[in-house]
């Protein structure tokens, strides 16, 4: 496949750090999802087609101008979605799919809070959560807050300056919320436990908090450290829920689960119910950049790698 846009995730940076499971030992190329177009095909293959339009996710390698992938893994992207919005859908947007519909079920009227609303997981949790009908929540810098209130999120929250929990038992006079999503581990997720109302849902996917700022080693080992262990008679008690997600592993165990929610997601695309958010794209050769500017959380939604040879095309 001929990559003509490749989306980077916080995974990525987690990999790069070695902080990621199951990561080979470098050298080694990161990136989890690409689209592009098919060059060709091996022997017997009769979809895809050679030229045809497609997106995948996998492992790792999509940081590349060109992909070798089993055919299984090469989705049919619409013609409507150009390559950089379908580059921009499989990983955020499965995430949230898996989390919300598949996990659990988000409800109309239910409150939902988002952390790192402002991300590209964020984003799309915030156009899924708005198309069900939830109170929207989310954590973001101060600088994001008018971006998100425009995206729909009725509470912005700024992580920086204010204590979450507090300000979500302010804002909910002390009943708390629904379900959240929080993929800042650590402490955090702590915080989130105790704001789950009866029948409140925790989604657990990521340690973003463990590679913010200098000392990243120490800090690791902090978040790793505060990461709490859920007592059992006390989720029983209160009818709390808490799950971990993560979507490699689910997808090399039920590919027809994520060919089918791909499917669902160009349906709400096609219908214009959700929209892929690109935030900044960087040229391939500017990969350690590009993973600056999100480990510096400046991104608001997907960050993108464009091949040269694509950015070249461009200007001609």
């Amino acid at each position: 496949m001929r990559v003509r846009a490749a989306g980077i995730n916080f995974a990525d940076i987690l990999m790069r750090l070695g902080y990621y499971t199951g990561v080979p030992k470098p050298p080694f190329s990161p990136g989890l999802e690409a689209a592009g177009e098919v060059e060709a095909v091996g022997e017997g293959v009769a979809r895809p087609r050679v030229g045809e339009r497609v997106v995948m996710l996998r492992p790792g390698g999509c940081y590349a101008e060109c992909v070798v992938l089993p055919a299984a893994l090469a989705i049919p992207i619409p013609a409507a979605m150009s390559f950089e919005e379908a580059a921009a859908l499989p990983v955020n947007y499965l995430t949230v799919y898996q989390a919300l519909h598949h996990l659990t079920t988000l409800r109309p009227g239910e409150r939902l809070l988002v952390h790192a609303a402002a991300g590209g997981v964020g984003l799309a949790a915030i156009q899924i959560g708005k198309l069900a009908g939830a109170e929207l929540f989310g954590t973001a810098s101060a600088s994001k807050h008018d971006f998100l209130r425009q995206q729909g999120v009725q509470h912005c929250i700024d992580y920086r300056t204010q204590d979450f929990e507090e300000e979500v038992r302010r804002l909910t006079r002390g009943e708390g919320v629904d379900v959240i999503l929080d993929a800042v581990g650590g402490a955090s997720y702590r915080k989130s436990y105790r704001l789950l109302r009866q029948g409140g849902r925790l989604v657990c996917f990521g340690m973003s908090s463990a590679v913010v700022g200098k000392g990243r080693s120490l800090r690791a080992l902090k978040e790793w450290w505060n990461a709490p262990s859920f007592n059992p008679l006390d989720m029983i008690g209160k009818n709390r829920i808490v799950m971990g997600l993560h979507l490699g592993p689910m997808a090399r165990a039920h590919p027809e689960l994520i060919f089918a929610w791909t499917q669902e997601l160009f349906r709400l695309y096609a219908e214009s119910k959700i929209k892929p958010h690109i935030g900044a794209t960087f040229a391939l050769g500017e990969a350690a950049a590009a993973h600056h500017y999100i480990h510096d959380r400046r991104n608001v939604g997907k960050v993108l790698l464009v091949p040269e040879s694509v950015t070249r095309n461009q200007l001609a």
